[in-house]
């Protein structure tokens, strides 16, 4: 079939017209095609700023210091120095707590505050009592009260921790138990909501929404699940569940957290039979296998307690433990000392963690890394 000339004419200039590209009247002028432009990428993140850090810096930041509640400008000089977190002791809080708090966290530099974490999970966890009310054992509210009632328990007491200057509730405890404790033989106990996964999961996911719509930080405890663990790992070295059982029990309530878009997690301590040979807190097959890559889960990775009696007995000191932690995938390290101590312990973390950069044992970008998954959580930009 012929084409008539004045058709194929109309439709070139449909098609110029329609991308802009008509040459000027009369000339020879090379088209020109107008493209939208793309969104801008921001001149200023704050990777791009933790680039200029020092490694000194860095290491500071992802430690956890630890002190009494009667006394919290004992660890001044280290949040003046940069440490990223405070984890409150003790079981009498003073009521001056708010305004000492404030004191303490205006020492951080460069208006970087640290976390104030806590372990305010209920029954037998309790530190500040007299500040917050008795609040009832996670086993009491999962056979006592629905998801919604749960919810407004977390929120009434995440409300009153945020009036005394805490950021942070390393609870809910998401672990699978039914027996006595917590004890030197059971660490759950109490602190379960349920062994069901199903009724874990809601109960401890409301608790930790509860503790969100106040403004509080919840973290939950002890991925990848420590229920029915052997011993205490704070007192002794112990073991999960096999993997093959824990996947399809244990796990489903972080699994569930993570989905939910819950901010935090801490690991367990214990070994876990098929997947590890050594604590999970120091496991890359545990935190950047399970749950970075297949959980999908980017936000803030804490460790529990390097000084525990089981990251010990497996043979690392409480600086090697922290290296090996930001080097399996943990971004915030905590430990136990006397206020004595607190000192020479962040010094030596700090000397071990910039050994470790500098061999090329711990990345530096891993240490950045972690760094900016604690700015994210703060909502410190550090580009304003």
């Amino acid at each position: 079939m012929v084409v008539p000339r004045w058709l194929c004419a109309f439709v070139a200039l449909i098609v110029v017209s329609g991308c802009n590209t008509a040459r000027p009247h009369g000339t020879d002028a090379t088209p020109t095609v107008w493209v939208s432009p793309s969104p801008s990428t921001p001149t200023c993140t704050n990777e791009k700023i933790l680039v200029g850090w020092s490694v000194e810096r860095l290491a500071l930041q992802t430690i956890t210091v630890p002190v009494n509640e009667g006394n919290v400008m004992a660890v001044s000089d280290q949040v003046a120095a940069g440490v990223g977190g405070v984890i409150l002791f003790g079981s009498t809080a003073p009521t001056t707590l708010r305004a000492s708090l404030a004191d303490l966290v205006a020492k951080a530099p460069d208006e970087v505050p640290p976390f104030v974490m806590v372990d305010e999970e209920g029954g037998a966890v309790q530190r500040m009592e007299n500040l917050v009310g008795d609040v009832p054992s996670a086993r009491t509210m999962g056979s006592t009260m629905t998801p919604d009632q749960i919810r407004e328990v977390g929120r009434r007491l995440g409300e009153k921790l945020k009036a005394n200057g805490v950021t942070m509730d390393l609870a809910p405890v998401l672990d699978l138990d039914d027996r006595p404790g917590p004890s030197a033989a059971n660490p759950a106990g109490t602190r379960s909501f349920s062994l069901d996964k199903n009724k874990a999961s809601a109960a401890g996911l409301a608790f930790a929404d509860g503790l969100r719509q106040a403004g509080v930080v919840p973290v939950v405890k002890h991925f990848p699940g420590l229920g029915y663990a052997s011993a205490n790992t704070d007192k002794a070295p112990a073991t999960t569940k096999p993997w093959s059982i824990l996947q399809e029990e244990g796990l489903v309530p972080f699994r569930d957290a993570v989905a939910a878009g819950l901010p935090a997690v801490m690991i367990a301590n214990a070994v876990i039979p098929g997947l590890t040979t050594g604590p999970a807190s120091l496991s890359p097959e545990v935190i950047t296998t399970v749950l970075r890559e297949q959980l999908r889960f980017d936000g803030l990775v804490v460790t529990d307690s390097l000084t525990s009696i089981a990251v010990s007995r497996s043979g690392y000191p409480l600086p090697e433990a922290t290296v090996q932690a930001l080097t399996a995938g943990a971004d915030m390290m905590m430990f136990t000392a006397l206020a004595s101590q607190v000192g020479d312990r962040v010094t030596q973390i700090r000397m071990a963690v910039e050994a470790a950069v500098a061999s090329g044992k711990l990345s530096r970008q891993r240490l950045q890394n972690a760094v900016a998954h604690i700015l994210a959580l703060k909502e410190v930009d550090l580009c304003s």
